[in-house]
């Protein structure tokens, strides 16, 4: 296997000292093929064992992968970092134009460190790298204003990317978030609050790099066929027409569309906030990030009247993904599109991840109504399913802490919960919200166990319906079938090949991508570099204080019906217990 050079340099920016250097890291690129692998590597390296997530030497860790800019749908971005909201691993992937950029500027990776004695943002042209002074962005209300200014003041518009974050970041909420290209996030985990941490309101990073290629016609062969297949998938097509938010009747059919703080798993709304009925009065345009040819990006057109000018209207473009609609619509009883569009532009504006606010204010809503919090919690704030202004309200009220409990809830719900009570509807998996998937156990146990507390580590909801087909299936293969699909997504994370081509990015295809780029890999390669990837995660969790023993369920999973009916907790707890078994076998039988 032989590294490919071109993409193994790593640029280190130091914000203490106002200083930067590359480093040819050729030993990272060439055994874990970038991404992920090359990320938690970076992050082992640099982050201190035990530090504070806001110290200054927690460092941001951004990484591509060796099909960035040369095969489509390879256009993630991988950010590491300690997560200020867990304690421990912080992985997010963010689409955009990061990962193109970040190649063509020259770099694999990218490891930001220390702490800026004013506020102030990083631009990377190439090889040079600017700090510039962002006192004036810093407390701006919307994050979008700041990162109009940065665009009309930064050069290489078309070639850049621009990172930035909002109040939330500014404010270190621990589950605020990383905006690029205004409509893609670093959402989950709490990127942004690290971004504040350290005073840095923005990245930008910018090149015009090529890439060299040694098989020219065996690439351009193995490019036509990517694209074709991606073209011609049917469930491109579907991301394409309506994007994620086909997803809102789907699940709802299928009793997995979490509702009313997961009181229900059905909205009889639910065609109000979906995708298809969004699209018909709402859609403005489709956008597509960098180097993928389906545009999943849908933009609603809300137009709103001036309520100081009659007849004056302002529009404004707002992104909405199938997240954003079951966190704040369906979960909080919304079925106005308006005003679902305006809470989600509130949590843009401000710079939260819209699903553990979204959660977090669900939450919150069933604990006003059981007497757990009172109107004086709430600074007078009445919390009211299906009010978008009363959420609207409360997400300012995230930002400004007028209350203690206001301060508690902008820690996420594990932590509240923990002060006031309401622990069994608490829907929070090892400290992170969870995702909008009530399909059955293994979607919870996946979410529970995954390296980064998320949907997407393990696609556990995918195998629920296995259980759907086969009522005999068993625990322990289920925990098999997690288990593995995590390793293999470790390749894809390290590829930056986004989740939704994983149909398309089978073994066969990656291996010819890999040859393309200079690497020989065989089945057991993938296999080896996989479970290694996915080893290092769980050390560096485990080494921050994670525990098996610490996870639990919420009593709310078992009260619901989900695809597969009410979860049995014996199968559960044999799952959990598989899972558990499995990864501590791993770690005991690896060197």
């Amino acid at each position: 296997m032989t590294a490919v050079n071109e993409l193994s340099k790593v640029l280190y920016i130091d914000l203490s000292k106002r200083h930067f250097y590359t480093v040819l890291r050729d030993d990272l690129f060439g055994k874990y093929i970038g991404g992920a692998g090359v990320a938690i590597q970076l992050l082992k390296e640099e982050c201190p064992e035990g530090i504070d997530p806001f110290n200054p030497q927690n460092p941001i860790v951004f990484a591509v992968g060796h099909l960035t800019g040369l095969f489509p749908l390879a256009s993630k971005t991988v950010a590491m970092f300690k997560s200020p909201h867990t304690g421990n691993l912080g992985e997010s992937h963010a689409g955009g134009r990061s990962a193109i950029s970040i190649r063509s500027a020259g770099y694999g990776a990218i490891v930001i460190k220390g702490v800026s004695s004013k506020p102030c943002y990083i631009s990377v042209h190439e090889n040079k790298v600017y700090f510039r002074d962002a006192s004036t962005l810093w407390g701006m209300r919307s994050s979008i204003t700041a990162g109009r200014l940065i665009r009309e003041n930064e050069p290489a518009s078309g070639n850049r990317t621009i990172m930035r974050i909002g109040l939330a970041g500014e404010k270190m909420i621990p589950f605020a978030c990383v905006t690029t290209e205004t409509f893609r996030h670093f959402g989950r985990l709490g990127l942004g609050a690290v971004f504040g941490s350290k005073k840095l309101k923005a990245l930008v990073v910018s090149g015009k790099k090529s890439i060299p290629i040694s098989e020219r016609k065996e690439y351009l062969n193995l490019y036509d066929s990517i694209f074709k297949t991606a073209t011609d998938s049917p469930l491109m097509k579907k991301y394409h027409e309506i994007g994620t938010p086909i997803n809102v009747m789907a699940l709802n059919a299928s009793n997995a569309l979490p509702t009313k703080n997961l009181q229900l798993s059905t909205f009889d709304k639910a065609y109000e906030i979906s995708g298809e009925n969004i699209a018909k009065g709402f859609l403005g345009k489709r956008l597509a990030c960098a180097h993928c040819p389906v545009a999943c990006i849908h933009i609603a057109n809300l137009r709103e009247l001036y309520e100081e000018e009659p007849f004056f209207y302002k529009t404004s473009m707002i992104g909405y993904d199938y997240e954003l609609i079951y966190s704040v619509g369906s979960m909080l009883c919304i079925s106005d599109v308006n005003g679902l569009l305006k809470i989600i532009d509130t949590v843009e504006s401000y710079g939260l991840d819209c699903m553990s606010t979204g959660v977090s204010l669900a939450w919150a809503t069933e604990a006003q109504e059981k007497g757990i919090i009172s109107l004086k919690d709430t600074a007078g704030l009445e919390l009211k399913w299906g009010d978008s202004r009363c959420y609207i309200e409360a997400i300012k009220k995230l930002i400004e802490q007028p209350t203690d409990f206001f301060k508690a809830l902008s820690r996420g719900i594990e932590y509240a919960s923990s002060l006031y009570g309401g622990k069994d509807f608490a829907l929070s998996f090892g400290g992170n919200e969870m995702p909008g998937y009530h399909t059955g156990p293994a979607a919870h146990a996946g979410c529970l166990f995954g390296a980064r507390h998320s949907h997407l580590d393990n696609g556990g909801y995918s195998f629920d319906k296995k259980i759907m087909l086969d009522k005999n299936i068993l625990p322990q293969q289920l925990a098999d079938n997690i288990v593995s699909e995590e390793e293999w997504r470790q390749i894809l994370s390290s590829l930056v090949v986004c989740f939704f081509a994983r149909e398309i990015y089978k073994p066969e295809v990656v291996k010819e991508a890999l040859k393309v780029s200079g690497f020989n890999l065989t089945d057991k390669d993938f296999s080896d570099i996989g479970k290694r990837i996915y080893i290092e995660k769980m050390r560096f969790k485990i080494r921050e204080g994670f525990s098996f023993e610490n996870l639990s369920i919420p009593e709310r999973i078992y009260q619901t019906d989900s695809s597969v009916g009410l979860i049995d907790r014996k199968f559960m707890d044999s799952l959990v217990s598989s899972l558990k078994t499995k990864i501590l076998t791993y770690l005991q039988t690896s060197s």
